[in-house]
């Protein structure tokens, strides 16, 4: 996937105001409107501008895309970032595409007709994917609920923020620090971004793509507003051992070529402490063996799936050489014999 220069696609510096920003897609967008120019390149230009514009004159999706930095140049080959867009507090629910026609009434003139263009893979890698939230899934509270009422009339006043914990706050529970950054815009039009710093309690259980939701905590938008709620999405940190699905763990178990076929009793690891697990003889690579209760605490827990990874040793001496040959000349064992050659 290659990067794409927003600014560089306006002809704009990365520092210029949003008026500016205004400024330069209407220029543009008139200039390629395939209405008003005929070039054969015309269209793709015009979505290229549009897309541009879809994100620079939102003051939170231009926030994002400049936290990627300015070493990124247009062609470029570029794969988000892991976890790039945590930390980042947002209104509504989310970056949602919403350039859904090809131009704006900000172009100073009627789009209808123009025809529909779908965002770039850049975007939606973005922006159609990363910033998708939603307040009404897995949300717990974590302080004194509100009236269905009050929560309905202040949806719009609502934020949302992604953050990163340890999976071992999950089995546990912890009191974590976060420092969020809420992109605005100062009297002048120019960007600048608010940090605050929140102390939050993570509940014991809680799963990756959670939310976990603090009443009254988000910033109101409009004077005399009353306060919207916040909500975290929780992920949880690359595991050294562990991947995570939902509530169930799963860890990659290496074992010998002898404790596959003769079966053996190994201690591993697990996040409640180890335990000694029996791996049945003639264990083949891929088996599954599951731990019950062993995963993320709820009701119900989840569990621990042992996958066992048959490694072999590497014949690196006269010795290792001398075992492999026995084995060839012994066993009769050929494990193509079922190809049709």
């Amino acid at each position: 996937m290659e990067f794409k220069d927003y600014y560089q696609t306006l002809g704009v510096k990365r520092d210029v105001d949003q008026k500016e920003i205004k400024r330069a897609y209407r220029k543009l967008a008139r200039k390629y409107h395939p209405d008003l120019n005929k070039a054969a390149d015309a269209e793709a230009r015009f979505k290229e501008v549009g897309e541009a514009y879809d994100v620079l004159k939102d003051p939170e999706k231009r926030a994002a895309y400049d936290q990627l930095g300015a070493n990124w140049q247009s062609g470029q080959q570029f794969n988000p970032p892991p976890d790039w867009d945590a930390g980042f507090e947002f209104t509504g629910s989310g970056f949602e595409g919403d350039f859904n026609q090809r131009g704006s009434a900000d172009s100073g003139f009627n789009t209808q007709g123009a025809g529909a263009g779908a965002h770039s893979d850049f975007f939606e890698s973005l922006f159609g994917q990363a910033f998708r939230r939603s307040s009404q899934t897995d949300s717990q509270n974590t302080s004194q609920n509100r009236s269905s009422n009050d929560f309905q009339a202040n949806q719009s006043n609502d934020h949302h923020a992604k953050v990163i914990i340890d999976l071992d706050d999950s089995f546990k529970g912890a009191t974590k620090t976060f420092s969020l950054r809420m992109p605005t815009l100062d009297p002048q039009g120019q960007m600048q971004t608010i940090e605050r710093v929140l102390k939050v309690s993570i509940p014991k259980g809680v799963k990756s793509g959670q939310h976990i939701r603090l009443s009254g905590q988000a910033q109101s938008n409009t004077k005399g507003g009353a306060a919207g709620d916040l909500y975290l999405e929780v992920e949880f940190k690359t595991h050294p051992f562990y991947r995570v699905d939902g509530r169930d763990l799963y860890y990659d178990l290496p074992i010998t070529p002898w404790e596959s076929a003769l079966g053996a009793k190994i201690k591993v690891p697990t996040p409640k402490g180890s335990v000694e697990l029996k791996i049945p003889a003639g264990s083949s690579y891929g088996r599954q063996l599951r731990l019950k209760e062993q995963g993320i605490p709820g009701k119900p827990a989840g569990h621990l799936t042992v996958v066992l990874q048959v490694v072999q040793p590497a014949a690196d001496t006269e010795k290792a050489k001398a075992l492999y040959q026995q084995m060839a000349d012994t066993l009769a064992f050929n494990p193509r014999q079922h190809l049709p050659v």
